[in-house]
């Protein structure tokens, strides 16, 4: 695996392919919801990326945060650590791919978030990096493998912008007036669907697509998304989305990718 190749193989651990991230520029307009966290009240926030192994079958990665709202001004402040990522990936994988994100393990991240739930950013970032700096550079001296070597001097040479992506995307995710995925209404879109369902805003869309294969060309992708809000609080408590690729000349469809969000009480322990 070279270094590049070995950060993207990371990255799968936050944003999947073809599940890029929304910009933060263009949030979501989700009418009627109020934006009110639980402040004081441990969370867990598990998020699940599973796609098709070279050898064919499902494998799956999955980061688990502890999170904790508090009030902070007239927004709020939520304190976030990356307690451990789990996997049924084949060891040496896991191994692979959790060294390379080992400095953001345990580490503790805090954004601050506007009253209206809109505004994400990163409490002190220079902090954050000059930490996660540290970590890496004395992981790196610890490792064998040229790959951790590689990856080190990636990190520490990644963009600012592309730094800050990396560690809002699932949070930006999180909170339902700043993630720009969220359709705000159907439109007459038909591909959209919005239901009301006691306290949870449920919002389901369809989307069409093509996957490039190497040994048949183009096919057809369809992709499922899924969003359930509650109203309450203004955050996601399950955001599902799935590629699945068409059969050609059939309505056989095969899951390719998947990533689910889900929100929970309590601490993960």
């Amino acid at each position: 695996m070279t270094g590049r190749g070995a950060w993207a193989a990371a990255m799968l651990l936050f944003t999947a392919p073809g599940m890029a991230a929304a910009e933060p520029s263009a949030p979501a307009a989700v009418g009627g919801l109020q934006f009110q966290p639980p402040v004081g009240q441990p969370m867990t926030y598990r998020v699940t990326t599973r796609r098709i192994s070279r050898g064919g079958t499902l494998i799956s990665f999955s980061l688990v945060y502890a999170l904790d709202w508090q009030g902070a001004g007239r927004g709020y402040r939520l304190d976030t650590v990356l307690r451990r990522i789990e996997s049924d990936a084949r060891p040496e994988l896991v191994r692979a791919l959790t060294g390379l994100v080992r400095p953001l393990v345990g580490e503790s991240v805090t954004y601050l978030v506007d009253a209206e739930g809109r505004s994400v950013a990163l409490a002190d970032p220079d902090a954050l990096w000059a930490r996660v700096a540290e970590r890496t550079r004395a992981l790196a001296a610890e490792a064998t493998a040229p790959e951790a070597q590689q990856v080190a001097a990636l990190l520490a040479s990644l963009p600012e912008a592309e730094r800050e992506k990396l560690v809002t995307a699932d949070i930006r995710a999180l909170i339902a007036p700043a993630n720009a995925a969220i359709p705000a209404t159907t439109d007459d879109d038909a591909s959209v669907s919005i239901r009301h369902d006691g306290g949870q805003l449920s919002i389901a869309k369809v989307e069409k697509g093509a996957v490039a294969a190497a040994d048949r060309g183009a096919s057809a992708l369809d992709i499922d998304m899924l969003w359930a809000i509650d109203k309450t609080t203004g955050l996601v408590l399950r955001e599902q989305r799935q590629n699945w690729i068409v059969e050609p000349g059939s309505d056989a469809r095969t899951l390719a990718e998947e990533r689910v969000r889900v929100l929970t009480p309590g601490d993960p322990g």
